[in-house]
C-alpha cells in the first residue's frame, strides 16, 4: 500500500462516523419572523446573528444575501415556505461556519425554498440558493471562496478553506425542497441550488429535492457530510457534483433530465455547455494542495455513491458537444460507484478520464461496480478518446463482467414502474422509480462489499449492499412520494 493510500485512510475513518444532534442543538428560537406573533408574511433581509425560528404559518421572502453567522442556529418548522426575492437577483441563504440550520420537515409538510414568482412564471435562476459552510477539510489552500460570491459589498467573498474537522456539525436538512434557484456571475462561478462546502459528517442531509436549478443541483466541496434520499429533477448543469477532497457517502439518489431549461432573462450566464448527471473531480484550481500536480492533491476525493438512478435527456432534447455523459469521473477522483442505473445519455454512459484517475484505481481508491447502463448513444458504456498514458484527457474502460457492469438496450421508459411520456405535463405522481415487473435492474446488485479493495471497504462505512440496482427496491417504499414536486415552471 503506497503512502498516498495510507494518508487517506484517516479521512475515510472520520467520514464513517456520523455525529447526531443532541437536544441542546435544537433551540426554540425567538419568534416567527414578522415581529408580532401573528401568521402572515415576513421578509428576511439581514444577517441572522442570534438563534431564530421560522414558523410554518408565515411565508418568508428571502431578499438579498442573508447569512446565519456568529454561531447562531436557524430553526425552520415543518411546512415553512421561503421564497427567494426575484427582484433582488441572487437572493440566497448562507449558513456560515460555526452556525447551524435545523430544517426538519415531514413527508406531509416539507420545508420549501422556492421562487417568489407565481406558478407558470418560475424559471431557473429566479433566486440564489442555499449554501452551508462547515469546518471540514478540503484539498485547496486558504482562502478558497464560495462560487457566486464576491459581487459587491452586499455579497462579499465567503471562504470555506482551512477547516480541520470532518466530523463537524452544521445542522439538519430533512424533507426539504429547493426550487428554481441558481445565480451566475460568470462561467464556473455560480451559486448552486444546494452548496455543501466543507460540511462535516455530523450534519444530516436526508430527503432533499432540487428542482430546476440553474447550476448544479447538489455540489459537495470537500468535507465528509453523508446524504441519503436525494432527488434532482431538471438541472441547468450537473445533478451531483463532488470534488476538492469530499469523502462522504450518498445512498439512494435520483437524477432526471428531460429537456434543456431556459433561465430567467437578464442573467449573465445561461445553462451549462457540458451538463452531466454526475461530474466528480479531484482538484483543478490555482490553489490546489499539490500545486505541482493539481489532480494529486490530498485528501483525495473518495465518495461512496450507492443505489443511484441517472436518467438523461432523450435524443435531441439537449445536445451538447462536451456534456451528456451519465457519470464523468476525472482529474484524479476516486470513490465507489455501485448498484446504479445509468440510462438515456447521448454521448456515453461513463467517462473514466485522466491518468491520475487511473492511478486512483490502481491504488484501490476507485471502483465502479454493478451498474446497468442502457439506451446510450455515441461511445456507449465507456467514453472513448485519448489513449491511456497521454494525460488529463486519457480515457479508460473496465472489464464489464469482472465489475458487474451490464450494458443493455432496454429503454429508460420501461425500466421503471412509471416515467412520464411527456414531462411537460408531468406531476410528481408521474414518477415511480421502482423497477418495472421483469426489469433487468431488479437484480444484479452487489450485496457484499468484502471483495472491494481495503480502502473502499473502509470508505463504505454503514452503506449496505443490495440485490437490485437503482434508487428503489422492487416492490419497496416509494420514498420520494408525498414530499417531492415536479413542474417545469
Amino acid at each position: 500500500m503506497t503512502r498516498s493510500v495510507r494518508s487517506i485512510l484517516s479521512s475515510l475513518l472520520v467520514a464513517a462516523t456520523v455525529v447526531g444532534c443532541s437536544d441542546d442543538d435544537n433551540p426554540t428560537g425567538n419568534g416567527n419572523g414578522n415581529g408580532n406573533g401573528e401568521p402572515g408574511a415576513a421578509v428576511l433581509s439581514s444577517n441572522i446573528t442570534t438563534n431564530r425560528t421560522l414558523h410554518g404559518d408565515t411565508v418568508y421572502t428571502l431578499s438579498g444575501f442573508v447569512k446565519v453567522t456568529n454561531g447562531a442556529t436557524l430553526t425552520i418548522e415543518p411546512g415553512t415556505r421561503i421564497e427567494g426575492d426575484f427582484d433582488v437577483p441572487g437572493s440566497s441563504l448562507f449558513i456560515l461556519r460555526g452556525s447551524k440550520i435545523i430544517a426538519e420537515g415531514t413527508v406531509d409538510e416539507p420545508i420549501v425554498f422556492t421562487s417568489s414568482r407565481p406558478v407558470g412564471q418560475r424559471l431557473p435562476g429566479d433566486w440564489g440558493g442555499v449554501v452551508i459552510v462547515g469546518n471540514g477539510i478540503i484539498n485547496r489552500g486558504d482562502p478558497t471562496n464560495i462560487e457566486g460570491t464576491g459581487t459587491g459589498p452586499e455579497n462579499p467573498l465567503e471562504n470555506y478553506a482551512g477547516g480541520t474537522d470532518n466530523a463537524d456539525n452544521s445542522g439538519i436538512l430533512r424533507y426539504v425542497r429547493i426550487e428554481f434557484a441558481g445565480f451566475p456571475i460568470a462561467p464556473n462561478n455560480e451559486l448552486n441550488a444546494l452548496t455543501l462546502a466543507a460540511v462535516g459528517s455530523g450534519t444530516v442531509v436526508d430527503y432533499v429535492q432540487v428542482l430546476l436549478g440553474l447550476d448544479d443541483s447538489f455540489e459537495f466541496f470537500g468535507g465528509a457530510v453523508n446524504a441519503a434520499h436525494l432527488v434532482s429533477y431538471e438541472s441547468g448543469d450537473d445533478h451531483f457534483d463532488m470534488s476538492e477532497g469530499y469523502v462522504g457517502r450518498v445512498q439512494y439518489a435520483i437524477g432526471f433530465q428531460s429537456f434543456q431549461p431556459e433561465p430567467r432573462p437578464g442573467l449573465s450566464g445561461g445553462v451549462a455547455s457540458d451538463p452531466q448527471l454526475v461530474e466528480n473531480d479531484g482538484c483543478q484550481a490555482s490553489n490546489c494542495a499539490n500545486a505541482a500536480s493539481q489532480n494529486d492533491s490530498q485528501p483525495y476525493t473518495v465518495p461512496v455513491f450507492a443505489n443511484f438512478t441517472l436518467v438523461g435527456a432523450p435524443p435531441g432534447a439537449w445536445e451538447t458537444s462536451s456534456g451528456n455523459v451519465g457519470m464523468m469521473l476525472r482529474r484524479g477522483v476516486g470513490g465507489l460507484y455501485v448498484n446504479g442505473v445509468v440510462a438515456r445519455h447521448s454521448r456515453a454512459g461513463i467517462s473514466l478520464r485522466g491518468d491520475t484517475t487511473n492511478e486512483r484505481m490502481s491504488d484501490g481508491l476507485l471502483a465502479v461496480r454493478n451498474l446497468y447502463v442502457s439506451e446510450i448513444g455515441g461511445d456507449a458504456t465507456f467514453q472513448s478518446g485519448d489513449a491511456p498514458g497521454t494525460g488529463g484527457n486519457a480515457q479508460y474502460s473496465l472489464d464489464l463482467a469482472e465489475n458487474g457492469i451490464t450494458p443493455g438496450t432496454t429503454p429508460a421508459s420501461t425500466l421503471f414502474a412509471a416515467l412520464p411520456a411527456n414531462s411537460a405535463t408531468a406531476t410528481a405522481a408521474s414518477f415511480d422509480w421502482r423497477p418495472a415487473a421483469g426489469s433487468p435492474i431488479a437484480t444484479g446488485g452487489l450485496t457484499s462489499f468484502t471483495s472491494l479493495p481495503a480502502p473502499l471497504q473502509i470508505a463504505v462505512g454503514a452503506i449496505s449492499g443490495s440485490a437490485y440496482r437503482g434508487a428503489a427496491e422492487p416492490g419497496g417504499a416509494q420514498w420520494w412520494a408525498g414530499w417531492t414536486y415536479y413542474a417545469r415552471n
